[in-house]
């Protein structure tokens, strides 16, 4: 459920609900040994790009390995919004220009597109204006990431700590990895990644999993596709005996070269906590009790969706980091602490094993 097309009174009974604002007692609750397990995640990560090393003589990171296109555009912030919608760098009616990367979800770049996992949506905002968060002072970015499944299978960081060490030892014995998760009593979540749909890319809905400070108040966020193009593809699946490896990336080439693309970016607010965990990324919050309200638009002009010297730069230089951004959009609970320790540890590996250094870009004109 979504405001896009609802009236004025709907509007408005939304724009008088009660939010709880990001500074609220309970919001977040650091569990017990959690810096001992982010610390255990970040070194397990590490293992995971020198076992890809070994096979690609190349370092990727350790999630979101394979770049399926990599396409540049603007993201419009309405200048129409309600006043609990005007948070943040969504405080006034602006165009910033973006560079935004499709992927798979796995740690490694060469899964074949007909296997379902969850895809991945990264997006740079440019122009960006305001108190940032201490990771990324002086970079005048905003790091926005989003995942195909609207909740987190590792959803806190003692569970992200089991299910990598489970995946490093049986993550190529599928039969003996579910015998371990079918004894967890999240055996459904953690098994959902391999049933998912595997579907076009420009037509996948892209949710923030996690939550996030949002100005005054907090929330989840997602990217909604919006064209009527877009809208049909979702009825193309990739069909794994007819189909080729690459075929995602195929798609997207396909459809920007043809087509224009839009998507709605939307915030689903915090309002209770029992119902909606900030702490517990596993969690889905019911859109029909906690509707998704639209903020702003991407627009993405055609253009080449691979473009070599773009990916190569992408994966040889830039790191997304929901750290880097403003302090109004702070990245909450325990799976964005872990990131805060998981994903620096990560792109150090990269820069070190591939000779390259990290580029902290600050312009759309400073990428190829």
């Amino acid at each position: 459920m979504d405001i896009s097309n609802r009236g004025v009174d709907d509007e408005a009974k939304l724009a008088d609900r009660n939010y709880i604002r990001w500074d609220t007692e309970g919001v977040e609750k650091i569990a017990e040994n959690e810096d001992e397990d982010i610390q255990a995640v970040a070194d397990m990560i590490n293992v995971i790009q020198k076992a890809q090393f070994n096979n690609h003589r190349y370092c990727f990171s350790g999630t979101h390995a394979r770049t399926q296109g990599i396409i540049k555009g603007k993201l419009v912030v309405h200048h129409d919004l309600p006043k609990h919608l005007k948070q943040s760098m969504f405080d006034h009616g602006a165009e910033c220009p973006v560079v935004c990367r499709y992927s798979s979800e796995p740690g490694d770049p060469g899964l074949d597109d007909r296997i379902p996992q969850p895809r991945g949506f990264a997006m740079k905002v440019f122009n960006v204006e305001g108190e940032f968060l201490p990771g990324g002072a002086g970079i005048p970015t905003q790091d926005i990431e989003f995942n195909s499944t609207p909740a987190l299978d590792l959803a806190d960081a003692k569970t992200t700590r089991e299910i990598i060490d489970l995946r490093i030892k049986y993550g190529n014995n599928q039969p003996e990895l579910y015998k371990h998760l079918e004894a967890r009593p999240d055996t459904e979540s953690q098994k959902f990644r391999d049933t998912v749909r595997n579907t076009h890319l420009e037509s996948t809905r892209q949710y923030s999993q996690t939550a996030f400070r949002f100005g005054d108040y907090v929330a989840k966020y997602c990217l909604v596709p919006n064209s009527v193009t877009q809208k049909k593809l979702y009825e193309n699946t990739v069909k794994p005996d007819a189909d080729p490896s690459d075929i995602l990336s195929r798609w997207l080439q396909s459809f920007h070269h043809d087509h224009d693309a839009e998507y709605l970016l939307q915030f689903q607010l915090l309002e209770n906590l029992t119902d909606q965990p900030v702490e517990y990324a596993g969690k889905v919050w019911d859109p029909e009790k906690y509707p998704w309200q639209t903020v702003s638009t991407l627009v993405v002009p055609k253009q080449d969706s691979f473009d070599w010297e773009m990916k190569n730069f992408w994966e040889d230089h830039i790191r997304v980091d929901p750290w880097h951004g403003l302090k109004t959009l702070q990245p909450l609970g325990g799976p964005n602490r872990l990131r805060r320790v998981v994903y620096p540890a990560s792109s150090a590996l990269r820069r070190k094993m591939n000779a390259r250094e990290e580029v902290n870009v600050e312009s759309l004109a400073e990428v190829p």
